[in-house]
């Protein structure tokens, strides 16, 4: 019984791994989306997420048959509850893809925004995939590096450099607002990748994910 857990928990971790890196090519796609109005791109935003949504699923039940099957404590119980916690947080960011898709998608054949914004949706897109990418490799290594919250002070000054060019753009309100929800889903994709940072954090150490000073 116990190799048979054993096994499965690796199957897991396999998939959490997949799933990382699917999140991480969906956040490069969208990003390459918006910077070129490339709506074959955008297409594959759209599987991606849609593969991410089938993975999510497949690794709940796996999760789901291993607490009721297998009944893990201790840390064998962290490993679980951890995966499936960032298993949703993997498939939340696809969903943010899949949301800024759909603005590129409305926009075809023209751009999401004028060519100051663009070149600002573009930066926020970048920083979240780096951290897409950074933390991918945690899920693989099962350890986290180092985080002092530079990537959320990083996208909190691309948000305002995007307001400040919104407001220089002469768009309208309602563009404005779509522009700016747009960068939303970039910034939630990188409070997505600090919150799977810190539950790769707990499984490592046991440190709860509320603690210490990774960013909210």
């Amino acid at each position: 019984m116990r190799t048979q857990f054993t096994l499965e928990l690796v199957a897991l971790a396999n998939d959490l791994t997949l799933m990382s890196r699917v999140a991480h090519d969906a956040t490069q796609r969208v990003t390459q989306a918006v910077a070129t109005a490339d709506l074959a791109a955008t297409y594959e935003v759209f599987a991606l997420d849609e593969q991410l949504q089938v993975m999510f699923a497949a690794c709940e039940s796996r999760t789901m048959a291993l607490l009721a099957l297998q009944a893990p404590v201790a840390r064998d119980l962290r490993h679980v509850v951890t995966a499936i916690q960032v298993a949703g947080e993997l498939s939340r960011i696809g969903r943010r893809t899949e949301t800024a898709g759909q603005y590129v998608y409305r926009a075809h054949p023209g751009t999401v925004a004028p060519a100051p914004v663009i070149d600002e949706l573009v930066s926020m897109g970048t920083l979240a995939s780096t951290c897409v990418a950074r933390v991918g490799a945690s899920v693989a290594s099962g350890r986290v590096c180092a985080d002092d919250g530079a990537d959320a002070v990083a996208m909190d000054t691309l948000c305002k450099q995007l307001r400040t060019v919104l407001t220089d753009s002469g768009v309208s309100v309602e563009a404005a607002i779509d522009m700016a929800l747009l960068g939303s889903q970039f910034q939630r994709c990188v409070d997505h990748a600090a919150r799977i940072a810190r539950l790769i954090r707990f499984l490592d150490t046991g440190i709860p994910p509320e603690a210490g000073s990774l960013p909210d």
